[in-house]
């Protein structure tokens, strides 16, 4: 069954990982699917596949902490499919790894708008096409990192992540009464080109109640549920898609 039949959704991050997984799922189910990366070819390459897949796919290259990244995405999905009913804010940044005291303030500043901001500049821009369709659903991705772990050097990555719960408890307090859902996804360790090399994998896994990393696909479906009908009374809260690290902790 296609659980998203006649949806639209922007997806952010959407070249590679996490993103990738959740825009050929979405796409699988019947979304008409707006991606987002910085790289222009990797993009268009995953937009091709995905269209010859069967899927409706349009891809839109920017850096998601420009504000007009956004606006184009939106308008985008307005101009190209007439609505917009879902946002998948995936894109985001490590930065520089380094004990907090060795941080640069533009170090520090870098990862937040990075992961942040860049969440607050895609909402500011999405929420309004959702209030004019009488609601949606935005997912945003943050991290088991800052959450139920510190990890060594990542003391502004784990505080930019965690601080997505924040807004999406403030989004939720401002626009669930309209039909808005927004909810923060949090992964832990995952197979993709941020996990480093294996020894960092085996290393992650081991933080992790089920011994392993999660494949890309495994968030991606915990993303469809965040999304989709089946997710609908689920608004301003944290989804834990840890492998049991939260609970061992």
């Amino acid at each position: 069954m296609q659980t998203l039949h006649g949806q639209v959704a922007i997806i952010t991050g959407a070249s590679s990982g996490i993103g990738l997984a959740t825009a050929r799922l979405f796409a699988q189910h019947g979304a008409a699917v707006v991606l987002n990366s910085r790289g222009a070819d990797a993009l268009e390459n995953a937009a091709v596949e995905i269209r010859q897949a069967g899927g409706t796919v349009v891809a839109v290259a920017g850096d998601v902490a420009l504000p007009e990244t956004h606006a184009r995405l939106v308008d985008t999905a307005l101009q190209r499919f007439g609505r917009l009913d879902i946002a998948i804010n995936n894109a985001g940044t490590v930065g520089r790894i380094a004990p907090l005291a060795s941080l640069e303030p533009n170090d520090w500043h870098d990862v937040l708008t990075g992961n942040l901001t860049s969440a607050f500049l895609a909402a500011r821009a999405q929420i309004p096409a959702m209030q004019a369709r009488g609601g949606g659903a935005l997912v945003f991705v943050s991290s088991f990192v800052g959450t139920s772990v510190g990890l060594p050097g990542m003391s502004a990555y784990g505080a930019a992540k965690a601080g997505l719960m924040g807004l999406v408890k403030g989004i939720t307090a401002d626009y669930a009464a309209e039909g808005i859902r927004a909810n923060a996804l949090l992964p832990g360790g995952t197979d993709t080109a941020m996990a480093g090399d294996q020894a960092q994998k085996d290393w992650a896994a081991s933080l992790h109640a089920l011994k392993r990393i999660a494949r890309p696909e495994e968030i991606a479906a915990a993303a469809l549920f965040l999304a989709g009908p089946m997710g609908s009374f689920v608004a301003g809260s944290a989804l834990y898609a840890d492998g049991g690290n939260a609970a061992v902790k």
